[in-house]
């Protein structure tokens, strides 16, 4: 889902300027908040911090910056009632929590007339990663791009996510910087071979091959650190703050592992390109042009699990054929790809509370993979986008979807508004597919959507083991085990600077409520995570429109997270 998050950020940000305050509040009725940063460990001051208070509902509140003096301090005025994000930013330094990890921004809940003080920001020091790349006669291999990787939890399913990358420079070195300290791993991707590329656009038989006496064909292949082609052998590197780690590669040619298939069907007068996505680190690995006959080759992969797209170009409709496709230690041959015309998906949004508010300009709705894999790829000629706006009646579309099975989720409340709202019923003609998801084959789909503003509410606050209020821990209502795969079932939170939380838009079922106080990204997708604290939640059984004020104690993970 990091791709919806993206979208709807920047949404929000963009419609910030127009947000206009339905009243004048007095300046006796508006917050203030000062505090300090420094770096950790030492507590020294730190200068020329940019610190950002951004309003939850931009409907209600404001953005506000400051920054600070010489003696780290900071103060914002004039602040409009609300609940807030606080940021700090500097360039070299990252804003981190209290177990030392990547801070996603603190909550402050401001009343009118409140003033908060000595609020406390701590900054580390950035770590760099740093090196050369060379092949294996010691020559600087330009182009090639160097990540740094760490293995990630979402949507139901463990993945490799990239932190950030660099490609080197004509002597072969890069430079990584800005990273937060803790375990990454390292990759690096041999720049292009553009020959391989200029043979395989060929027609069949026209290329020369690149194989050698012994007929493998050999490439450079991608390398994890400290230098291995076989990613279950790749070694973290443990970051620590302003640490500058040298990692040094030296590629070497390997056996080169293809991919060779048709693609068949095809409409007279068209052509097709095949791309290769990797549903490991969910970026586009390598492509080709498929030859006139419909075969296609793609050369130098290593072994994985990918996602293989043909897309026709020069048909009146998009059509799209997607294949997924585990490479072990040899070639695969004979795959077959039939592109298919992609659906329409259409229907419309009904409210059911009648009376409540709720602001369509804020709302999306996502058509979400039941298997829970983001495809985050363009695809060449298709319009597909799973983001559909809702029209002011209620109207949605998607086009040129890819067959698959999908859930319908809306969102939106990022924004602040239509927090209350939650999706009650989806109905595919007249079969409810809430639970079971909607089977898209082509030709068109016609949905009936039914929103409610009668989610159930819990709130309350967070303590430690003392009974003394926790800022800024995360609280998650898990739903039961048979939705746990449904991203959209989970309602999270983070307790503010007196340790209150509110939970809005729950459907009416069966939850554990966890709240700890660190969490690695959205770990809490991870049934394996979840497992090892079963019997740390609070059980609570929701009927629509039920409100619960609960006494949550937070789950202290510790800096062994």
């Amino acid at each position: 889902m990091k791709l919806v998050s993206r979208f709807l950020c920047l949404a929000v940000l963009a419609s910030c300027a127009l947000c206009q305050q339905s009243g004048v509040v007095p300046t006796s009725q508006k917050a203030a908040i000062d505090g300090i940063v420094t770096k950790d460990p030492s507590g020294e001051a730190v200068k020329k911090v940019l610190v950002e208070l951004i309003a939850e509902n931009q409907k209600q509140g404001g953005d506000y910056t400051a920054t600070t003096g010489p003696d780290g301090a900071f103060r914002i005025e004039n602040i409009l009632p609300g609940r807030y994000r606080l940021f700090a930013e500097r360039i070299g330094f990252l804003d981190i929590d209290k177990h030392h990890g990547r801070s996603e921004g603190r909550v402050v809940t401001l009343r009118p007339g409140e003033e908060v003080k000595d609020l406390q920001i701590r900054l580390q020091a950035a770590a760099v990663l740093r090196g050369r790349v060379t092949d294996e006669d010691g020559d600087p291999l330009a182009g090639a791009e160097v990540s740094a990787l760490r293995q990630t939890f979402a949507a139901g399913h463990k993945h490799w996510e990239q932190v950030a990358s660099e490609r080197t420079n004509d002597l072969g070195e890069y430079r990584i910087a800005n990273l937060p300290a803790g375990s990454v791993f390292v990759s690096v991707n041999p720049p292009p071979d553009f020959k391989n590329l200029i043979e395989s656009a060929g027609a069949p038989g026209e290329g020369k091959s690149s194989a050698p006496d012994n007929g493998q064909a050999t490439a450079y292949q991608t390398t994890y650190y400290p230098g291995t082609a076989d990613r279950s052998q790749a070694m973290p590197i443990q970051l620590h703050a302003g640490d500058e780690f040298p990692a040094n590669f030296s590629l070497t040619p390997g056996p080169s592992l293809s991919i060779r298939g048709q693609v068949v069907n095809l409409p007279p007068r068209t052509s097709a390109t095949i791309m290769l996505q990797s549903r490991d680190f969910r970026l586009v690995t390598s492509g080709t042009e498929v030859h006139k006959d419909g075969t296609f080759v793609i050369r130098d992969v290593s072994p994985g699990s990918y996602l293989v797209l043909a897309s026709v170009e020069g048909s009146s409709v998009p059509m799209i054929a997607r294949q997924d496709l585990e490479v072990g230690s040899s070639n695969v041959d004979g795959l077959r790809l039939s592109p298919q015309p992609g659906a329409t998906v259409r229907g419309r949004l009904r409210l059911e509370s009648a009376g409540k508010r709720f602001d369509a300009d804020q709302v999306y709705l996502v058509l979400q993979p039941v298997d829970g894999q983001d495809d985050e790829v363009a695809i060449p000629g298709a319009n597909f986008s799973n983001l559909a706006h809702v029209a002011a009646g209620g109207e949605f579309v998607w086009r040129d979807v890819p067959p698959g099975n999908y859930y319908v989720q809306i969102v939106g409340n990022g924004s602040g508004v239509n927090e209350d709202w939650f999706l009650k019923t989806v109905l595919s003609g007249t079969r409810e597919v809430s639970e079971s998801g909607v089977a898209v084959s082509g030709g068109t789909v016609l949905l009936d959507l039914v929103a409610s503003a009668n989610g159930a509410v819990v709130d309350g606050v967070v303590v430690d083991s003392k009974d003394q209020p926790v800022a800024n821990a995360v609280v998650v209502a898990v739903p039961e085990s048979r939705l746990r795969g449904r991203v959209d079932q989970y309602r999270q939170t983070v307790s503010d600077q007196n340790g209150h939380f509110t939970l809005r838009g729950i459907r009416g079922g069966t939850y554990t409520l966890f709240v700890w106080d660190s969490v690695d990204g959205q770990a809490y997708f991870n049934p394996e995570f979840l497992k090892s604290y079963e019997g740390q939640g609070k059980a609570l059984q929701l009927s629509e429109a039920e409100r619960k004020t609960v006494q949550l104690t937070v789950i202290a993970v510790g800096d062994e997270q």
